[in-house]
């Protein structure tokens, strides 16, 4: 019986389930000569590559969005949505339908 591969690609996505060293770990995310995204370490997909600068700007504007949601919701990041449904109004509603 053959073993399976623990790299490869499928339909063009990239996966490797080798066990990762630190050293390949620090090296996948710092790779100058290489584009925005570069394939993950450890895992399916791809990853930020952060010797571009493209990469920055996209953390940059998701922790922007993170602050802005964080600012909006009260300010309070531990406030799940289903606390404050009282004070808005926002909480169940009883519907009553009259069958004629």
């Amino acid at each position: 019986m053959a073993d399976k591969p623990s790299s490869g690609e499928i339909l063009g996505i990239p996966y490797n389930f080798e066990r990762p060293s630190l050293g390949r770990l620090l090296s996948s995310y710092w790779q100058p000569g290489k584009g925005m995204l570069v394939e993950k370490p450890f895992g399916i997909g791809y990853t930020l590559n952060l010797a571009n600068w493209r990469s920055w700007i996209v953390l940059a504007v998701a922790g922007g969005l993170y602050y802005q949601q964080q600012q909006s919701a009260g300010g309070d990041p531990s406030a799940g949505p289903d606390e404050d449904a009282g004070e808005d109004g926002d909480g169940p509603v009883e519907v009553i339908v009259d069958d004629d």
